[in-house]
Order: C-alpha cells, then sequence, then structure tokens
C-alpha cells in the first residue's frame, strides 16, 4: 500500500492519515501520472498516447509511458522501439527483480509487455487476475526513476484493467479518446461515468480522426460526422482539448518506426500539451 509523502496525489488526497489502497512504486517518483483511455478500441487511443509523451519529453519533461494495454500493446511500435527490450534484474542482495525500462531516442522510458515476449505477434492468452498482476509488477518494480510525468496506456473499456488503474494507481488525472460518430460517443459516455463514479479527475477529451485538412485550401473535411468536436465534447460533458485530423504522413511515419522525429517536428499536436499541463 501507498506511503502518502511518496504518493503521486499526496498534495490533492483527501484520505491522509486514514489508509488507501494506492499501490507504491518501488522504483520510480512521479509529479503526475496520466491514464489515456477510451470507450472502444481502434480510436487512435495509443497514439495519443504516443504523441503525448513525445510533446512532452520535447518540452523538457521526464517522461514515462507503462503501456497498460496488456492484451494489446502497441506502445513499443508506435515510439519506434519494437527493436528493444524491458531488460529483468535481480535486485543486489535480494531474491527480488526488477524491470529496467527501454528509452526512446527522447529519453521516454518505456514498460511494455511487447517488449518482454519473444514475438510482437504473440497473444497473451490470459484471464483477468493475471492480467492485473503482470500489470501491477510493471507498475510497481520497474526502475522508473524520478518522472515528471508517467502516462498510462490504458486498454478500452470498463474492464478489469481500467479498473485496477482506477482504483490502485494514484491517478492526477485522465484523457478520454473519442472519434466524431454518435456510437463511439455513447460507448465512450459509459468510460466517462465510470471514472466519475470512482472520483477520477477527468482532463478532458481528444477527439481523433476529427478531419482530413485538403492539401489545396487547408479546408477541413469531416468524414465521420458533420457535428463539431464541441458538441461531441458538450456531450461527454468534458472540456475539448484537442480535435486531431487523419494524418497520413502520421501512419507512414509509424509503419516506419519514426513517429517519433514527426511528432517532435509537427506544430499541429502542440494545443493538447498546453491544455494538459495547465
Amino acid at each position: 500500500m501507498s506511503n502518502c509523502d511518496s504518493c503521486a496525489s499526496n498534495k490533492s488526497c483527501n484520505q491522509k492519515g486514514k489508509g488507501c489502497n494506492k499501490i507504491e512504486c518501488k522504483y520510480g517518483k512521479f509529479k503526475k501520472i496520466i491514464g489515456i483511455i477510451s470507450g472502444k478500441g481502434g480510436v487512435g487511443k495509443s497514439t495519443v498516447t504516443g504523441i503525448m509523451a513525445v510533446k512532452l519529453a520535447k518540452a523538457g519533461y521526464k517522461v514515462g509511458v507503462l503501456d497498460g494495454d496488456i492484451t494489446g500493446p502497441s506502445m513499443p511500435r508506435i515510439l519506434g522501439i519494437s527493436n528493444k527490450r524491458n531488460l529483468i534484474v535481480q535486485k543486489e542482495g535480494s531474491e527480488e527483480v526488477k524491470f529496467i525500462p527501454a528509452e526512446t531516442e527522447l529519453g521516454i522510458k518505456v514498460m511494455s509487455l511487447n517488449l518482454m515476449i519473444e514475438s510482437e505477434d504473440q497473444p497473451v492468452i490470459w484471464r483477468g487476475p493475471v492480467i492485473n498482476n503482470v500489470l501491477n509488477q510493471m507498475y510497481v518494480d520497474a526502475e522508473w526513476g524520478e518522472l515528471d510525468y508517467l502516462l498510462i496506456d490504458m486498454p478500452p473499456g470498463t474492464g478489469d484493467v481500467a479498473l485496477t488503474v482506477m482504483q490502485g494507481i494514484p491517478l492526477d488525472g485522465m484523457v478520454i479518446v473519442s472519434t466524431p460518430q454518435d456510437m463511439v460517443s455513447m460507448i465512450v459516455k459509459k468510460v466517462v461515468i465510470m471514472a466519475q463514479k470512482l472520483n477520477v479527475n477527468i482532463l478532458g477529451v481528444v477527439e481523433n480522426m476529427s478531419y482530413i485538412k485538403c492539401e489545396k485550401c487547408g479546408e477541413k473535411i469531416r468524414v465521420f460526422s458533420k457535428k463539431s468536436a464541441e458538441e461531441q465534447a458538450k456531450y461527454l460533458n468534458l472540456p475539448l482539448l484537442s480535435e486531431m485530423p487523419i494524418d497520413l504522413d502520421l501512419v507512414e511515419n509509424l509503419e516506419n518506426g519514426t513517429a517519433e522525429k514527426y511528432i517532435c517536428d509537427k506544430k499541429d499536436y502542440d494545443e493538447l500539451i498546453s491544455k494538459v499541463c495547465k
């Protein structure tokens, strides 16, 4: 259980001295822990996590990413480090082991199950309790060091892992990722209500794949819905952090393993970080 002095939420916590069920990280201290979640898969949640991590690192912050989507980990691909590994080392003078995160060119520390298994396309066929234990161990036993931001890329929906993160890890806030479709917004609303019931602070919503920008005139062409991002955010009753376009150049860089540099130089993503860091 967490020690109040080392807990990321110690400044805002109303349970000091009463005991809590937050998990304490053994080898790391975080100024802020932010979860990124969506209601459905395929909306670009992990991509948004990667964009946030790169932009924060470029701004001079020390950043870590915990790939909490245990059965569908994608952060190594997004950050271009699929060829690296999370090392497991024995703690000196003890039988305990700890994990050494892999690092990107910008120094972003990453823990992901895909950096521990033999082949990235091999499935993890585990039940909920095992998945939760692995996630907890990747958080608790990793040598994160002192970070300004730990970003947790969560699996979509309101299942076991989402519940584990919201209840067990001292989150300072969550970013919700959606796309401009009423069906998606309806399911995202379930995640919003879940977070509110668990007293988790929601920073706002990112509308991904919001539009395509015409290369000739710069016009924003909305391909999934005529509703604006502001209307979708209003339905969720959340602040709009950013509306992100369908970006084929980003897709190409993701496929080539060069997305970190591309995101670093892309000014279109600066708005998101300026609002998250308020």
